[in-house]
């Protein structure tokens, strides 16, 4: 979506909107995986069959019932999700020819990290799903890992189509990235060992102007912050150590995260304000706005092995999300400690 998100209500609620349909679908597709019945264990895809196995993950006999269900539960979610897109936002503004907006140098970058995350989550979720029905290795990557990018680019095209935003090249390239990280990783290892994660934290804005302006930008409430605030919020790259140095004696869980955020942002390119007039309404131009780098030691849910589905399933679930740890944080030229970063 258009950096103009966060001070355009209608582009604020349609990425909201995203967001939250991105977490339910992530939040089924570990359901559907995870409280099914446990086919019996066979050799698709043979030369893979114990790399799959060592990764930690269950193996599916082929099931066209299950093909069935997963394929109008797609088609069906996905076209409820952009019907109500569209009509609750994209009918509400003026259709245009396709053209194309350029919002790279918006938000000092942190939402196209985010769409990177975004179209990883899904591509994950999407995956997860198509392993469930026993698809053959090769078709539920290229089915399911290249979801994320399909699902997000139809909302850039939906974009590229209103008068007020347009198609961002650099959008569509941060969504190729994140399931293009997905698909590779499966190829390459049959499991992720690189897991894109988020983690937010509420902020307290301090003077009366800039709670005000957070307020209208951002949203009152906690789960409003945390879709909106890109100060509040990290994207993170996390590790699994073990799984490239196997003989380290390191327990499987352990990852090491390299998170990326900004602060000092109350607009999308700059901290002033203007109304429709071109009168200025806000003005924070004195406050910096800074990108902040993280390196911080994490965990691995998916690597904690257990017999019970439902720990499975919420640790499946939970590893979506960085989780608070010391950190080691650099910006503004120096570094600086946490005891927990959010």
């Amino acid at each position: 979506m258009k950096s103009p998100l966060y001070y355009s209500s209608a582009s604020v609620a349609s990425h909201s909107f995203t967001r939250v349909i991105l977490f339910s679908f992530f939040l089924c597709s570990f359901s559907l995986k995870t409280f099914s019945q446990d086919g019996t264990h066979h050799k698709t895809d043979s030369s893979h069959y114990q790399q799959i196995i060592n990764a930690g993950h269950q193996i599916y006999p082929y099931n066209k019932k299950r093909i069935r269900l997963v394929t109008a539960g797609n088609i069906i979610g996905y076209s409820a999700v952009m019907v109500g897109l569209n009509s609750a936002w994209y009918s509400q503004y003026p259709r245009s020819g396709f053209h194309f907006f350029n919002d790279d140098a918006e938000w000092l970058q942190a939402d196209k990290v985010g769409h990177a995350y975004s179209a990883y989550i899904e591509s994950y979720g999407s995956y997860e799903m198509w392993r469930w029905t026993g698809l053959s290795r090769k078709q539920r990557i290229w089915v399911g890992g290249l979801s994320g990018v399909a699902y997000q680019s139809i909302i850039e095209v939906l974009d590229g189509f209103s008068s007020e935003y347009g198609f961002s090249m650099l959008d569509f390239s941060a969504n190729v990235f994140g399931s293009g990280l997905f698909v590779g990783q499966e190829f390459a290892w049959d499991d992720q060992r690189i897991k894109m994660k988020f983690s937010f934290h509420k902020k307290n804005y301090g003077s009366p102007d800039l709670k005000q302006r957070a307020n209208s930008i951002f949203g009152k409430t906690e789960s409003e912050r945390l879709i909106k605030d890109y100060n509040a919020s990290t994207n993170w790259m996390s590790v699994n150590v073990k799984s490239f140095f196997p003989k380290t004696n390191l327990p499987k869980w352990f990852a090491v995260a390299f998170g990326y955020g900004a602060e000092g942002m109350f607009g999308a390119r700059s901290n002033i304000a203007k109304d429709k007039n071109g009168n200025i309404t806000f003005d924070r131009s004195d406050i910096k706005r800074y990108r902040q780098w993280y390196l911080a030691p994490d965990v691995d849910l998916t690597k904690i092995r257990t017999n019970k589905k439902s720990v499975r399933f919420i640790l499946g679930f939970l590893n979506a999300f960085k989780f608070p740890t010391p950190s080691l944080e650099f910006s503004n030229g120096s570094f600086k400690g946490h005891w927990l970063y959010f």
